[in-house]
């Protein structure tokens, strides 16, 4: 019997002592951090999320806009037995009303973002459009565990019209919400385009509210207040009139088109060809549309303005000519041209077989003679005429605002040797000279290059006028320019000019065609084949860069089509309807 009582005194002594060291804890080792955490729970921290800004052209055409609707939110913690009932219920209602959203989905987007920690409502539907929902409102804001709250989604009026420049924003990633506070509140970020070159303008600065709440988290008193910022849009130089335009009457698959400012860089108009609709990004992108246009051999996504690398064949003759000037080659210096020339065992062919007889600078512009271009850099070399073409931002990036710009490849001993561990041969000089072999460039670096031409100042091309900077004077010769820009106005002026059949326009302009070589044929297919009996994908890419008036210069005219054959012929069209189209707006007074 004592045994037994000694048994159960010992249990309560153990039990005792094992109650007794836990209110110890809780009242003393635990009294500081209760004590913290006392002073933190009535001070609540309420955060105010700014509207993204509009995206304006430079008439105040609106680009990028916010269409207000609602978001529907439940209430938390309706987890537990007792409470399923009423998450099913406040479901059931939602997808009632919208039928278009699964009960299924629904629930687990609850689940998935309820946690015991979260005391705020759990968004489930993060936009319904205000058309859609607000003869609805009443119904669903009556319930108690449905909450209602306005929300905006981003929307693009035009659609495929600059859509690669305007860009688009899409759901904030795990690391964007890390780095990005406004992100992390509303989940939306800027993905391509201005929508992501000026992301951080576009969202603005978060704004909040700090209030002090009781226990039942009624507001006391506002302790401090900040509003968010409100100017958060940009008006850029894009004329979407103009843009609109130039993407209806470009009749080709692929390619791009760039009218810009000479003096300021400013872009009226930049289009890379094939568009899409930056809406199907904003509301979500199916599995089945992203499959089809990545699997575009056209490439839809890609902006070909500045992601583009193209051969510049012979729109690059300009740059190479004024190397040879700059590198002690007379200006009266000439060639016979007799349709090739030979070097080692290899035929260097003109395109003109039978020859162009004797060239000087201003024919070889005027009527593109190769001959003339292999027999100089044989005398200037690869170096010095990359030295050149450095100058005129070739192998660099525009500072255009657009993210990810290409740099291209401006070829040189040096950049080979890097790239390949190779020698450079004098055969990649004399292609090089005329726009082929290693070179690339992008059609934002042509617009560029062309207005350096029509000015003699090398601007930095832009959408957004807080970009501007001065244009660069280069150390090239007045002299020597004028010599170019003689040779490109009778590019389209003289019957033996290369765009002469072409070019059919109110205003004088100053241009150059170009023929870039996609695939290597041989020389003597090269002679008998005509373009149009390539197949589409083999058959060159067309260029034809320009400026105008040709005395006082304004505007600049870039068209690059892809797999477009010979440059004046693809590209001679839509240059003569673009500057018709300027002066007919306004933008081009005097046409001479």
């Amino acid at each position: 019997m004592n045994y037994r009582l000694n048994i159960i005194f010992l249990l309560i002594f153990v039990i005792l002592i094992t109650l007794l060291s836990r209110v110890y804890f809780l009242s003393v080792k635990s009294n500081t951090y209760y004590e913290e955490l006392s002073k933190n729970n009535y001070i609540n921290r309420v955060y105010k999320t700014p509207v993204r800004g509009v995206i304006e052209d430079r008439n105040g055409k609106k680009l990028a806009i916010n269409e207000m609707g609602f978001s529907v939110l439940i209430k938390p913690h309706l987890n537990s037995y007792k409470n399923k009932q009423k998450l099913n219920e406040a479901i059931d209602l939602i997808v009632k009303h919208f039928p278009q959203y699964e009960k299924e989905e629904l629930i687990k987007k609850y689940r998935r973002n309820n946690s015991p920690y979260n005391h705020d409502f759990v968004e489930v539907i993060d936009y319904i459009p205000y058309e859609d929902f607000f003869k609805k409102y009443t119904i669903l804001a009556s319930r108690d565990e449905i909450k209602v709250e306005s929300s905006t989604k981003r929307f693009y009026p035009y659609k495929e019209v600059a859509s690669h420049v305007v860009g688009y924003v899409g759901k904030a990633s795990r690391i964007d919400i890390v780095n990005n506070e406004i992100s992390a509140h509303n989940g939306i970020i800027g993905k391509n385009g201005l929508e992501k070159y000026y992301n951080d303008k576009l969202q603005g600065t978060m704004g909040y509210k700090d209030v002090k709440v009781n226990a039942l988290n009624e507001e006391i008193e506002v302790l401090d207040e900040k509003e968010p910022s409100i100017d958060n849009s940009i008006k850029i130089s894009l004329d979407i009139e103009l843009q609109e335009y130039i993407q209806k009457e470009f009749k080709h698959k692929s390619g791009a088109v760039i009218v810009m400012d000479t003096h300021n860089g400013e872009l009226l108009a930049a289009a890379s060809f094939p568009e899409f609709d930056n809406n199907i990004f904003a509301r979500g992108i199916s599995v089945k549309e992203w499959n089809e246009m990545r699997n575009d051999l056209n490439h839809p996504f890609t902006n070909k303005l500045i992601n583009g690398l193209y051969p510049p064949g012979s729109v690059i003759k300009m740059g190479v000519a004024l190397s040879f000037l700059e590198n002690g080659i007379e200006e009266d210096y000439t060639v016979n041209c007799s349709g090739s020339i030979r070097i080692g065992n290899r035929n260097f062919r003109c395109w003109k077989t039978w020859g162009h007889g004797k060239v000087d600078f201003r024919k070889a512009i005027r009527e593109s003679c190769d001959d003339f271009f292999y027999k100089g850099s044989l005398r200037v070399g690869i170096d010095k005429i990359s030295t050149t073409l450095d100058k005129f931002g070739f192998g660099q990036q525009t500072g255009v605002d657009q993210v990810n710009e290409f740099f291209g490849i401006n070829p040189n001993k040096d950049w080979k040797q890097k790239k390949y561990k190779q020698p450079w041969y004098v055969g990649e000089t004399v292609i090089t000279s005329i726009g082929q072999g290693n070179m690339l460039v992008t059609p934002m670096q042509m617009a560029r290059y062309t207005a350096y031409l029509a000015t003699g100042k090398l601007p930095k091309p832009h959408f957004y006028k807080a970009t501007y900077e001065e244009p660069k004077k280069l150390d090239v010769p007045e002299k020597y320019l004028n010599m170019m820009r003689q040779g490109m106005y009778d590019v389209g002026h003289n019957p033996k000019g290369t765009a002469y059949r072409y070019i059919k326009t109110k205003v004088d302009i100053a241009s150059k065609t170009g023929t870039a070589q996609v695939v290597t044929i041989p020389q003597s297919e090269k002679v008998r084949m005509k373009e149009s009996e390539l197949k589409y994908f083999q058959r060159s890419h067309a260029w034809l860069t320009s400026y105008g008036p040709y005395k006082n210069p304004k505007y600049v005219v870039t068209v690059l089509v892809e797999h477009g054959g010979h440059g004046g012929e693809a590209a001679g069209g839509i240059t003569s309807k673009i500057y018709n189209k300027l002066y007919e707006m306004g933008y081009i007074k005097n046409t001479k």
